[in-house]
């Protein structure tokens, strides 16, 4: 709750800006895995949505200790191989009160890579573990511009840990998308549902 004192001028500069996707969200589908190798949408993704939001609900994997990722192909396109350069950071603290910091991770941004694009690490298969969180994906049907990608994502790690990630970067392509895939690192996506929305 936000506490203003009195005799404060407030001017209106718009909405604030929360980080997480504004608008009016539009559900197109749900996919829930069911020891799932992949999670494809491969229709939807058109013009008619200047963006989209995938929300990722309790992804579970069947491997211990992966990455939940993503590809795309542009339109005519196949392999989910598309170029990617992107930055990513975590910030991370143990339930004990430990340990706790911020980090520029290194090991999964990308400079030009056309490999799957991590947006979490340290994803457990124990029974109470799971990750959460959503990507957005900026005017994927441009035939102008590269295409913007933000996300955040919450993992439960092992021995008690949170750890919250930011992956943001941009598919550097100017034709367009219409196609994402959703994988582990390793193994199936054990359990876990997957809502595409439109952001309107």
């Amino acid at each position: 709750m936000a506490v203003v004192s009195g005799g404060t001028t407030l001017i209106d500069n718009g909405a604030l800006d929360s980080g997480v996707p504004t608008g009016s969200l539009i559900l197109l589908s749900t996919q829930t895995a069911s020891a799932s190798a992949t999670i494809d949408f491969t229709s939807g993704i058109d013009s008619t949505y200047d963006s989209y939001v995938f929300k990722f609900i309790n992804i579970h994997p069947a491997t211990d200790s992966v990455e939940f990722s993503f590809q795309v192909n542009a339109v005519g396109g196949s392999g989910y191989n598309e170029t990617i350069t992107s930055t990513a950071f975590d910030a991370y603290h143990k339930e004990d009160d430990s340990t706790a910091g911020i980090e520029y991770d290194t090991n999964r941004d990308k400079a030009q890579g056309t490999s799957f694009q991590a947006l979490n690490s340290g994803l457990d298969n124990d029974n109470d573990s799971s990750m959460s969180g959503y990507l957005q994906l900026f005017n994927p049907s441009s035939t102008t511009f590269v295409k913007h990608f933000m996300s955040n994502t919450n993992t439960y790690y092992d021995e008690g840990w949170s750890l919250d990630w930011k992956m943001n970067g941009y598919i550097n392509t100017t034709s367009a998308i219409d196609e994402i895939q959703f994988k582990m690192s390793s193994g199936n996506i054990d359990s876990g549902t997957i809502k595409m929305y439109g952001v309107k």
